[in-house]
Order: structure tokens, then sequence, then C-alpha cells
């Protein structure tokens, strides 16, 4: 039976969010592509008609996950002041509901040991995606300077991936918050409260992707 654009548009969605999750969960190496279309409710021919290759799979999905954080970020900013918006995103980040939830959280956080092992076709979307996120944070960074915001947002994201990372593989509680709590101090102190910023978030006109 033909399927419909409509229900083939669905159906790819439905992968992407499947596979997407299951990566960050299990990691890219060890998910198959049996399990993302079991996963999809879609047979093993049924994958492969939207997808040629599982590496195909896997730059795509990247850039869902990340283009839909990303829309996540933009949604907890939208009305705020720049420096409420970027505290918001920082207290979530580096929260224990964040670290719970890898198969739905950011997929930098998830993803980044896996990712420096994939093919160029992989690691260039993840870096395309990474390169917006940061973007997104530089414009909520206090600094006029846009080197010093680009800077600053370099140092302060990765301090927030890293201390997920680092909270994720300690298998001991307490260890694993003070990490958290630690890592929110540092970039609330260095990024945050260094100056009084009035501007107010606003989404750009473009449409996300």
């Amino acid at each position: 039976m033909r399927v419909t654009k409509e229900k083939a548009a669905h159906n790819r969605e439905e992968i992407l969010t499947s596979a997407a999750r299951l990566f960050r969960e299990e990691g890219i190496g060890a998910t198959g592509v049996d399990s993302i279309a079991a996963d999809a409710g879609l047979t093993h021919g049924g994958l492969y008609s939207q997808f040629g290759s599982k590496q195909e799979i896997v730059a795509e999905a990247i850039r869902f996950a990340l283009a839909k954080s990303k829309r996540a970020w933009q949604r907890a900013a939208q009305g705020k002041p720049e420096k409420k918006a970027l505290s918001d995103i920082v207290t979530y980040y580096l929260s224990r509901a964040h670290r719970d939830s890898r198969g739905r959280g950011c997929p930098v956080a998830a993803l980044s040991c896996d990712i420096a092992r994939e093919p160029t076709a992989v690691r260039q979307a993840f870096t395309s995606g990474l390169r917006d996120a940061l973007e997104f944070v530089a414009g909520l960074m206090p600094e006029d300077k846009a080197s010093r915001r680009d800077d600053d947002a370099i140092a302060a994201f990765a301090c927030m991936v890293g201390a997920v990372i680092l909270a994720r593989a300690v298998n001991d509680e307490a260890l694993s918050r003070r990490i958290l709590k630690s890592a929110a101090r540092r970039v609330e102190r260095d990024a945050i409260e260094r100056r009084p910023i009035r501007r107010r978030f606003r989404a750009k006109s473009r449409t996300s992707p």
C-alpha cells in the first residue's frame, strides 16, 4: 500500500524521535537499526525507506535532537530579561531532573564522547548544532564585545556539559549533586553575576529548524 506524504513525514519524525532517545540512553554503537524501527513502530524495511544507512540516521537524529533542545531554550528564555533567562537555563541544565533524563536531555552531554568516534558526516551534524547552541548562549551573555560573549558562552557551556557527564558517571549521589551545584555556582558567578543586564530576550524572526 502506498504511503502518503503526510504518513511518510510522520514516520520519519517517529524514527528520529526514537533514534535520538535510544542513542542518548544506550549509546550510538549499542543501538541497532532493528531496535530503532521497533521503538518507532515500523518494520526494518519501513525504516530503510526513509534512510539509506545507520550513519544517515545518526546524523539526522543528532540534528533533530539539537534543534529540539534549542527550541526548548528559546521557549524558556522568551520574554525574560537575559540574565534571568540564562540563570533559568543553567539551573535546569545542572539539575538532578536533567541528570536523570538522559534519553530526553541535552544530546551534547549524552553523546559527545560517542560523537568523537563517529564518521565525518555525523561529526559535522553535531558541530553545526553545537555552534547554534553556543550562539544562542552567547546572545544571553552580559559582555558588550561579541568575541568576549562567544568565549564566555563556550566556557560556560563546556562547564555545564562536563558537569552533567561527571554527575551521571559517578556512583556516589552526594558527589554527583555536589558536581552539579559547584558547576552551577561557577557559571552563575563567572557568566551571569558579572554585571546587570537590562535587555530582554526576543526570539529571532527566522524559524528554527
